[in-house]
């Protein structure tokens, strides 16, 4: 009896150390719902700030990253990215003519959310940093009144049908 309290003891604190960084990882995802809020109120900022408030949006530490994912902004009426944290690369150049590994015109599909008051969502498949194979990612794009912009940011989700997140932002 004595041996098998000296074995369970550190059997469940190394379940317990092997599963804290899957715990971790969970934790570090954003939700679809969070992307939303962020967007949204990033939306609202770039309203109040218009073109000025651009820089803040490249900002790689910042309120605009968190998690695994970060807010980009579109100028739909040019076609180009207009701010990116993580490609700094990828700003003042045409985005919109762009297609995933799928055909798909992602950034063009964001730029719906002109003609969207609740946003857009738009899929398509992306490497996942590090990796070779494309993987679905989904984006939700909502207009910045008053503005060209339409800010966006997109989490890889595998699962969640459009029609589902659509649902979830129409409310």
């Amino acid at each position: 009896m004595k041996l098998a309290k000296n074995f369970v003891a550190p059997l469940a604190i190394t379940c317990f150390v092997c599963a804290l960084p899957q715990l971790v990882l969970a934790q570090d995802k954003a939700t679809p719902q969070e992307l939303v809020s962020k967007v949204r109120e990033a939306a609202s900022v770039l309203s109040k700030s218009g073109e000025a408030g651009l820089v803040d949006f490249d900002q790689k530490p910042g309120p605009w990253v968190w998690k695994d994912t970060y807010i980009f902004v579109l100028d739909c009426t040019k076609g180009v990215m207009a701010a990116h944290p993580m490609k700094a690369d990828l700003i003042g150049k045409t985005v919109t003519a762009l297609k995933d590994i799928k055909g798909n015109p992602a950034f063009e599909l964001l730029c719906a959310a002109t003609q969207h008051p609740s946003g857009t969502w738009a899929e398509y498949w992306i490497p996942k940093p590090g990796e070779k194979e494309g993987s679905r990612k989904v984006s939700y794009g909502f207009l910045a009144a008053g503005t060209p912009y339409v800010v966006g940011a997109g989490i890889f989700d595998a699962e969640t049908a459009i029609a589902d997140l659509e649902k979830s932002t129409s409310k």
